[in-house]
C-alpha cells in the first residue's frame, strides 16, 4: 500500500522557521507550561527544545515563545499570541495538503509505485 507523507518546512534564510517537530514543541508548551516540561513530555533534551524555541523566535516579527526565569513561584514558557496564530495557519496548511492524497497526480504515482522495493541488483 502507497502512503503519501509531505512534510512543510517553512524557511527564514538557511534556519528552518517552522516544521512539524517544531508545532509538536509549541503545542506541548502550550499544555505543559513551560520548554523543560515540553521538553520531557516530547523525550527531548532541554537544550535542544531550547535551541528550537530561539530558531523560531529569531524567525519571526515577534516571538513565538515567551519565557520567565523559574523561581519558587514558578517560571515557565508561554506561546505568544503571533505563536498560537502560526501553529494554527501551519496546523490548518497541514490538514489541506494531508488531503492531497486523492488527486490524480498522486493516483498516477502510486499507481506506477510497486508496493514494496524490488530486491537489490548488488551481489
Amino acid at each position: 500500500m502507497q502512503r503519501l507523507k509531505l512534510k512543510i518546512q517553512l524557511y527564514c534564510g538557511d534556519e528552518i522557521a517552522m516544521g512539524p517537530g517544531k508545532a509538536d514543541l509549541l503545542d506541548a508548551i502550550v499544555r505543559e507550561g513551560s520548554i523543560s516540561a515540553a521538553a520531557r513530555a516530547m523525550d527531548m533534551s532541554y537544550r535542544r527544545a531550547w535551541l528550537l524555541v530561539d530558531a523560531m523566535n529569531r524567525c519571526w516579527a515577534e516571538p513565538l515563545v515567551e519565557t520567565s526565569p523559574g523561581s519558587a513561584k514558578g517560571g515557565g514558557a508561554k506561546v505568544t499570541a503571533l505563536g498560537i496564530a502560526v501553529l494554527q495557519h501551519y496546523r490548518a496548511l497541514q490538514d489541506r495538503l494531508q488531503g492531497t492524497s486523492d488527486c490524480e497526480d498522486y493516483k498516477a504515482l502510486a499507481s506506477a509505485m510497486l508496493p514494496e522495493p524490488k530486491a537489490s541488483q548488488k551481489a
